[in-house]
């Protein structure tokens, strides 16, 4: 008896299931919303968009979906019996949704057609590991407003000032400013051209002799130590290179469409 009642207590979720299944497995549609059929393709999109986030393709999912979807289509049937379908906003969101789809399905079919090899992704490391370089530096600066203000203090730390403490006083750079003008461990392609081609110049315990002026300001640079530089593996940033190298691809072919589109 327990066993019957434990069967009966189960039967309306089960049944439920079963009704939302049924369709999927004769490949019909979903449902019918007042004689609208609601296919199995938009169902089987939203799965596969759950299931690409973690989930898992269960009875129960497909349920909740299905309603989902049913309550989707009696709102939208109601939205245009009103005729809202016709409003000037409603119109222009309509038409972006449908450029979005399109421009989607032409960057995935882009990105399938467009594989990025090995080959490419080995020559664009190459690339960026040359520019990279083979050194990295410890430094410090002071960054003021004017030259003639470099100047002053370039004056008052070859007169026996500490380069520090002129940096927590006067630099403008709030990063490095409460710690004496100290930067962290870097190449030089992180930092703007002018300012790298100053440090590279240098020897360690060594300041710049004039000030070096970026778009950021007028630079006092000094530099404390330098070391050999290990550039990451292909390996450990091959999925973030990949992706990098695939967008600038699809950006190439964007530019390109541009380029042969008439636009007045």
């Amino acid at each position: 008896m327990q066993m019957m009642e434990a069967i009966r207590m189960a039967l309306p979720g089960a049944v439920g299931l079963l009704i939302a299944t049924a369709a999927y497995a004769q490949g019909g549609p979903v449902a019918r919303v007042n004689g609208v059929a609601i296919p199995q393709s938009r169902l089987e999109f939203l799965v596969k968009a759950q299931v690409a986030q973690g989930q898992q393709d269960t009875p129960e999912l497909r349920a909740n979906i299905r309603n989902a979807l049913i309550e989707r289509e009696i709102i939208a049937q109601e939205a245009l019996r009103k005729g809202l379908d016709k409003t000037p906003d409603a119109r222009a969101q309509l038409e972006l949704s449908r450029q979005q789809v399109l421009i989607d399905a032409y960057v995935r079919d882009y990105i399938r057609t467009h594989p990025v090899t090995d080959e490419v992704l080995q020559k664009e490391y190459d690339s960026i590991k040359s520019r990279l370089g083979e050194r990295e530096y410890k430094a410090r600066h002071i960054l003021v407003a004017s030259e003639a203000e470099a100047k002053d203090l370039i004056a008052q730390i070859r007169k026996g000032a500490s380069f520090e403490k002129l940096a927590s006083e006067k630099s403008r750079d709030p990063g490095s400013k409460a710690r004496g003008g100290e930067l962290d461990w870097n190449i030089p392609a992180n930092y703007l051209k002018p300012f790298a081609d100053a440090l590279m110049n240098l020897k360690k315990g060594q300041m710049t002799d004039a000030p070096v002026q970026t778009q950021a300001g007028w630079h006092i640079i000094r530099l404390d130590d330098e070391r050999a530089f290990k550039a990451p593996t292909l390996e450990q940033i091959k999925p973030r290179l990949q992706q990098n190298t695939q967008q600038q691809f699809i950006q190439k072919a964007i530019a390109e469409l541009r380029a042969k589109a008439k636009v007045e």
